[in-house]
């Protein structure tokens, strides 16, 4: 059934040019009324400048781009690529043809916040939308979000997700860019048993998050395949992915284990952290604990040592994010595509002298 101007007003208890006042912001309305009205808006789910079932496709010219940190490396790389291939070269006259403008929506990890960023690309009939990075994992969020995708794609918004695993039980989406992070891991993890380490530590991303998880499994996966499994949750620390955490989880680390030769960090940022808190331990690097990162970010072959790492392709995966929601490119079969995940050893991880 057609949500009109009529029903918000109805339910906010308000005429409807108080709605239309609320939705254009070009008069002053009382706050108590402006919120009645917007709480209004989201339980009708009313769609701005026309009901979203009327259309065929999505007429606007508007892409979002979802992520959770714009000042985090692999955020920026992925967003940039997705920008590049979504506005498009232009022809230097300063008149758009086809392009899209893309806007960044920097979610601050809030599932709340990515809720309402795609409202407000619903409302204003974005021609896509690119979710990028990993998933939470929480069953309420992710009942949300297939409402929340459904109601985007039924609109004709193509949705693409980029690093990100497909959400279980929906069609909403137009194709999904999954990263092998398992895969990534488990390669790591077996280098640096290949190495001879066997007391190997592990700084992990956030409980609630996919990339956590699945880096995990591949991780401990190794470390089973290799006899060294039973006593992994004393060998690990979760926090969040950042340089602070990798610092502070390390010196935590070393603290429950001395014995420990080996830190695999969530992400390159958190490898940073890590390093840090193994010198000022007054412990060398790799000669007396080996360090590796996630990732491979620009930065990750320029710290020294030059850090241990799992090449992701963030570029090439942002770029074909946008060609994808562009219509540029076909879907992959099925519509999941599993990215490879590269090792590259570098100078931060070494054979255990201690």
């Amino acid at each position: 059934m057609t949500v009109t101007l009529a029903d918000v007003a109805a339910r906010a208890r308000v005429s409807p040019a108080t709605v239309s006042r609320v939705l254009n912001g070009n008069y002053p309305v009382a706050s108590s009324t402006r919120e009645r009205v917007l709480r209004a808006v989201d339980e009708l789910d009313y769609v701005l400048n026309g009901p979203a079932s009327s259309l065929a496709a999505a007429t606007s010219d508007l892409v979002g781009i979802l992520v959770n940190d714009i000042a985090d490396p692999f955020f920026g790389i992925m967003a940039g690529a997705a920008q590049s291939e979504i506005g498009g070269p232009g022809d230097g006259s300063g008149r758009a043809g086809g392009e899209k403008l893309a806007v960044v929506c920097n979610t601050g990890g809030s599932p709340e916040r990515e809720l309402t960023y795609l409202t407000l690309l619903q409302r204003q009939r974005a021609a896509a939308v690119v979710l990028t990075g990993g998933a939470l994992e929480d069953p309420a969020h992710q009942a949300a979000m297939a409402v929340k995708l459904a109601k985007l794609a039924d609109a004709g918004t193509r949705v693409v997700l980029c690093g990100r695993p497909p959400l279980p039980d929906t069609e909403a989406v137009t194709a999904a860019l999954a990263f092998d992070n398992r895969g990534g891991a488990r390669r790591l993890t077996e280098h640096l048993i290949a190495l001879g380490h066997r007391r190997i530590g592990y700084v992990a991303g956030p409980l609630e998050r996919t990339t956590t998880r699945h880096r995990l499994e591949g991780h401990r996966e190794a470390m089973k395949a290799a006899g060294l499994y039973g006593d992994e949750e004393s060998v690990t620390v979760h926090g969040p992915y950042d340089r602070s955490s990798g610092y502070d989880a390390t010196l935590e680390l070393l603290r429950r284990e001395p014995e420990v030769t080996a830190v695999v960090a969530a992400n390159d940022t958190v490898a940073l952290g890590a390093c840090a808190a193994v010198r000022d331990r007054g412990l060398r690097i790799p000669e007396d604990v080996s360090v590796a990162g996630f990732d491979d970010l620009p930065f990750s072959v320029d710290v020294v040592p030059a850090l241990t790492t799992v090449r992701l392709p963030l570029f090439e995966a942002g770029a074909r994010a946008g060609r994808l929601a562009m219509g540029k490119e076909t879907p992959p079969p099925g519509g999941v595509s599993t990215i490879e995940a590269e090792l590259m050893v570098r100078g931060s991880t070494a054979a255990p002298t201690r």
